[in-house]
Order: structure tokens, then C-alpha cells, then sequence
């Protein structure tokens, strides 16, 4: 199967979790992902979840870029690394090359740095920086309480209705792909996409490739 996009970045924990559910889902998504013949771009951890969706997509024999800070890399790499990595100075140069080189981004269960990239690839569509879909993985539903804030932002007045369909979620791997497949991009940004002359992170793929 083939999938419009063709490199997907997904935020997740330098952890594993307590519990099994968490890894089987990294597994999932991997597996997903190799199915769908679609790259990874991701935090260059070989630990955790990192370490697990890492390590499927490379033995599945799609490409893995992993984008790690050089302050991070004797903390999140044990042993050797998965596929291509590339080094940069900081969390924001991390971020800023993963949001060029993906199409698309996705979320498994982290801590604050899986939410915090997410949330600023939330920030950028509703701004108008890109237009690429973003997907929470919600495993057993370990999202809900932020769905549910966003929810409470819409209802107290902070966040558009419009907007708050930015965030795509599900409980599996093929039922969030397939909702990002057919995500059509945010149109009522703050700014227009074209103002932020921002062209480096690309736009949403519109045809499928075959």
C-alpha cells in the first residue's frame, strides 16, 4: 500500500512507558508505516519508544532520519544509531529541520517534549507556517485529558471551532493514517502561509504517489 506521503515525523518518548501497550504501539505504527512504505523523521533516539519505532521502520527497509541535538546524543543514543542521524546544535534547529523534511507528524504517547513539539506543529498550522496534518496516537486513551482542554479552549472562547480540527486523533496506527490521508489543510490561519516566507518547510502533498 502506498501512501501520499512519503516521510512522516513522529514525536514520542526517550521512555518506555510503564506499561506494554505503549511499546506494542510504537511497534504498530512502525509496522504501519513500512506497509505504507513511508520514511521516517524522528528525535534520533535509540531509547524508548524512539528506540522501538526507530528500529522496525530501518529492518523494514524504509529510511530513518533521526535529528538529535549534540547535548543529547550520549543521553538518547546507546550503542549504535538507527539509519541516518543528524546532529544540530539545539532543540529549536531539531525541530525547524524536522518540520522541512516531513509532510506530516504524528505523536505517541512522551512526556513534555513529545507535547511540546506537537503542540508547536499545532501552533504553526493554526498560524499558517504549514500546511501538513498532525495525528495524536492516542493509545488506550492516554491523549483524552488534552483532547479534552482543547475541547474546554474551544468552548471558553480560546480556540477557533476551525481550528481545533487541526488535531487529528485515533487509536491505531491505519485508523489515524488513514484520517491524515484525507485531512484537508486549515484555511483560516492567522496569517497567510505565503507571509511567512516559510517555503522551506514545504506544503501538504495533494496527489498520491504511486
Amino acid at each position: 500500500m502506498d501512501s501520499k506521503f512519503k516521510k512522516i515525523c513522529v514525536f514520542c518518548g526517550s521512555h518506555p512507558g510503564h506499561r506494554k501497550v505503549f511499546s506494542d504501539a510504537a511497534i504498530h505504527l512502525g509496522n504501519e508505516l513500512v506497509n505504507r512504505k513511508i520514511d521516517l523523521v524522528y528525535g534520533g533516539g535509540s531509547v524508548g519508544l524512539m528506540g522501538l519505532i526507530s528500529q522496525r521502520v530501518y529492518d523494514g527497509g524504509c529510511h530513518v532520519l533521526g535529528v538529535i541535538p549534540k547535548a543529547l546524543v550520549p543521553i538518547e543514543i546507546s550503542g549504535e544509531p538507527v539509519g541516518e542521524v543528524k546532529v544540530v546544535s539545539d532543540m529549536h534547529e531539531r525541530k525547524a529541520e524536522m518540520a522541512r523534511v516531513a509532510e506530516a507528524f504524528i505523536a505517541l504517547p512522551g512526556g513534555y517534549g513529545t507535547m511540546e513539539e506537537l503542540l508547536e506543529m499545532i501552533t504553526w498550522a493554526q498560524l499558517g507556517i504549514h500546511k501538513k496534518p498532525v495525528g495524536l496516537l492516542n493509545i488506550d486513551g492516554y491523549y483524552d485529558s488534552l483532547l479534552t482542554l482543547f475541547d474546554k479552549g474551544v468552548e471558553e472562547g480560546f480556540i477557533k471551532p476551525g481550528a481545533r480540527h487541526i488535531v487529528l486523533s485515533a487509536p491505531t496506527a491505519n485508523e489515524l493514517l488513514t484520517k491524515m490521508e484525507e485531512y484537508a489543510p486549515f484555511d483560516d490561519n492567522v496569517a497567510p502561509h505565503e507571509s511567512w516566507q516559510m517555503e522551506q518547510l514545504g506544503t501538504y502533498p495533494t496527489e498520491r504517489k504511486t
